[in-house]
């Protein structure tokens, strides 16, 4: 993986917001590729993580799970001091928190609005940014945000979240091009479709498994496939917008 001279501590995946779906899936894959895996959830949540931890060092790796608002700066500079110092060089950032809410624009609160922007594009400023501190002296390192939908176009009940994920990928886009003559690659990777997991089964109930069949769902282990082989390929472009879609929508 490439660790720095003198440095023979393994490269780290660092995965911001993990729970039950894409976030495990992005974990395990970058594990299998022989990464030392930092995850994080909310303080709260801290202890869902353990579990996938568990997994993760069972199979031989090596598994490290914080509890952190990524909303906070204070909290998300100590995350990264912290990965460096105990665990190893950072190679790999994901920011991969999704915050999607549904209310129609009257019943949206300027709370609502503003904690939806806080987590979904704040975060990611903050991840992106912390991300570029540790990773431009070295002259390489991959930065991946999960986008959705709304990342491209908005829709009747998601002011909140569209405006939040248009400003995330504002920010990924920016990054590129100021850290990609540096050596970092940056990508934005647009998962257009909602994705198999525990908050699908849920609003969607026994359709999921058909909907999977006709490729209506994304599963998310091979959208983790493709993030990293977005990083893999990242030595040779600046930027790269992935779409992964289970079908077009009509406008």
């Amino acid at each position: 993986m490439g660790d720095p001279p003198g440095d023979e501590r393994p490269g780290v995946c660092l995965v911001v917001g993990v729970g039950e779906g894409l976030g495990s899936a992005l974990v395990r894959a970058f594990a299998a590729e022989g990464y030392a895996v930092a995850m994080t959830r909310r303080p709260r949540n801290v202890e869902a993580l353990e579990p996938l931890a568990g997994e993760i060092r069972a199979a031989g790796g090596s598994a490290y799970p914080f509890g952190v608002d990524a909303r906070s700066e204070e909290e998300m500079v100590a995350l990264f001091d912290t990965i460096e110092r105990d665990v190893g060089p950072l190679e790999v950032v994901v920011f991969n928190i999704g915050a999607n809410v549904r209310f129609g624009i009257r019943e949206t609160t300027a709370r609502v609005f503003t904690k939806v922007w806080e987590m979904a594009c704040f975060g990611g400023f903050l991840a992106g940014r912390e991300a570029a501190r540790v990773m431009v002296p070295r002259g390489r390192g991959t930065i991946l945000f999960t986008g959705a939908t709304a990342s491209v176009r908005g829709r009747d009940g998601f002011a909140a979240f569209a405006s939040a994920k248009h400003g995330l990928r504002a920010v990924a886009q920016s990054m590129a091009r100021e850290l990609g003559p540096q050596g970092i690659h940056v990508a934005h990777v647009v998962v257009d479709g909602p994705i198999d997991g525990v908050f699908i089964r849920g609003l969607r109930g026994g359709d999921v498994d058909e909907a999977l069949a006709r490729d209506e769902i994304l599963k998310p282990e091979e959208i983790a496939a493709s993030f990293v082989a977005v990083h893999r390929q990242g030595r040779s472009a600046w930027t790269h917008e992935l779409d992964l879609r289970p079908w077009k929508e009509t406008w």
